[in-house]
């Protein structure tokens, strides 16, 4: 009973002969029509033990872990006008808002144009937060569809529609160090003394 078993696998797991010299093997890139393919799952997280508190995920968006960030932006050329527009939407937005965490967005959010070309001849915008207020959404989409919810379609389509790549990159930044210190005496690489 169980070498008929054997056998029967070993004929499905058998490989197939080899094509005639030459000759091109198709190769299967697409899922069949008609089929789905398989949507990997992760397993359930494990309970944690019985005392401990469950550490939340961060929030979905544009949220900084650290005290300062960067966000980069390669626009397509074609679209800087549309991009500067939605720019001073979002600057009115968190300028103007009654909420108080936009107002701290606002203050510490500086906007830079590259003077250089960005990637494949994109234009590059650097949005840098210094300070950025932890835990905070820097969404665009998401400030400017609370200041603007009758012109959110609009405005999104011309902010989605700008970039020359994938979207943002965003990244966290630690300071390294404080200021260079000073020392008295001490020539600067010119010849000068320099002062405090």
């Amino acid at each position: 009973m169980l070498v008929p078993l054997v056998l029967a696998l070993a004929l499905q797991t058998a490989t197939p002969p080899p094509a005639p010299q030459g000759a091109v093997q198709p190769q299967q890139t697409s899922p069949l029509p008609g089929s789905t393919p398989a949507t990997p799952t992760a397993p359930p997280a494990p309970a944690p033990p019985a005392g401990q508190s469950v550490v939340a995920p961060p929030p979905l968006g544009r949220v900084f872990a650290s005290d300062h960030g960067i966000i980069f932006n390669a626009i397509r050329p074609d679209k800087v006008m549309d991009f500067e527009v939605v720019l001073g939407k979002l600057r009115d937005a968190v300028t103007n808002s009654k909420d108080p965490v936009r107002q701290q967005q606002g203050w510490g959010w500086k906007i830079y144009k590259s003077t250089e070309p960005g990637p494949n001849a994109s234009v590059l915008y650097v949005f840098v937060m210094d300070p950025a207020v932890k835990g905070a959404d820097y969404g665009v989409a998401k400030i400017l569809a609370e200041a603007y919810p009758n012109e959110i379609m609009e405005l999104y389509r011309m902010y989605t529609t700008s970039f020359a790549t994938a979207g943002q990159t965003l990244i966290n930044l630690q300071p390294i160090g404080s200021e260079p210190q000073v020392n008295p005496g001490v020539q600067s690489l010119d010849g000068r003394v320099p002062s405090r």
